[in-house]
């Protein structure tokens, strides 16, 4: 491929999921609103550059519903990496960085409302060795390159002169996507979609259950002028521990006696 084509190719990232309210339904999944941001500007930048724009998903077969979506609205070309769902999105993003490896400009939504990660655009853009500009809500198109405008901690805000190639994730109220027309739709629903497999092993995600271990309480700092002393501070050595204490009280002064102790003790 041309460096010229390159510079002018856009790529979106769409992810197929469940609405909360209907959990089972397929009938009603689709995108995230995240998903629809990008894919209305990924349409709007590529229009801008005078490129096209490819749509990506990876999921089953059903996930081609996001894919008609995006063709419907003025994407060119729609690809779905076959696999099911449930993979880690190290693996997610290694598949799409294989279709999307020529891209200049890619798209995705910044978090999905299945309560996904969100760690698949900043993965895509180290298996693409793109810049990344993650979490944008707010975009300005210049003449080869995307100010961005990204919330950063403290309710502050920080401004990015993205240059190609790189990975942008936007908030879902950053862009409202455009309404297709019937035609469009109806053209989408028989159009073509090119499936693949994924070039590498998809591993599914893996949820790891740990045994509860409770924070770390706060302690003053040791008193004592020697160090020795400051053991014993730290230790309780040589002195009666609260700990060790028996006391016999009715339920209801019992618990109140623990929250107290628990208090005093720094959970509380």
């Amino acid at each position: 491929m041309s460096s010229a084509n390159r510079t002018t190719e856009v790529v979106v990232c769409l992810k197929w999921v469940f609405q909360a309210d209907e959990p089972s339904d397929a009938r009603f999944a689709g995108m995230s609103p995240a998903d629809h941001a990008a894919l209305e500007l990924a349409l709007q930048w590529a229009t801008h550059i005078g490129g096209q724009v490819t749509a990506i998903t990876v999921g089953p077969a059903q996930a081609d519903a996001v894919l008609r979506e995006a063709l419907a609205c003025g994407a060119t070309r729609a690809v779905r990496i076959d696999t099911a769902n449930g993979v880690s999105s190290a693996d997610v993003a290694s598949a799409i960085a294989s279709v999307a490896r020529h891209a200049a400009w890619v798209w995705c939504g910044d978090y999905s409302i299945d309560n996904g990660s969100g760690s698949v655009p900043g993965y895509l853009a180290a298996a693409l060795q793109a810049s990344q500009a993650l979490g944008v809500l707010g975009v300005t198109f210049e003449s080869g390159s995307i100010v961005a405008t990204r919330r950063v901690d403290g309710g502050r805000r920080e401004v990015l002169d993205v240059q190609a190639p790189a990975v942008i994730s936007v908030e879902g109220a950053t862009a409202r996507l455009r309404r297709a027309s019937l035609t469009a739709m109806r053209a989408a629903a028989s159009a073509p979609i090119e499936v693949v497999a994924p070039s590498i092993v998809m591993r599914t995600s893996e949820h790891i259950a740990h045994t509860y271990r409770p924070r770390a309480r706060a302690l003053a700092s040791p008193t004592g002028a020697e160090a020795l002393d400051r053991v014993r501070s730290l230790t309780a050595a040589g002195t009666s521990s609260a700990a060790h204490e028996v006391e016999t009280l009715e339920p209801a002064d019992a618990a109140a006696r623990i929250v107290q102790t628990l208090r005093e003790w720094g959970y509380l």
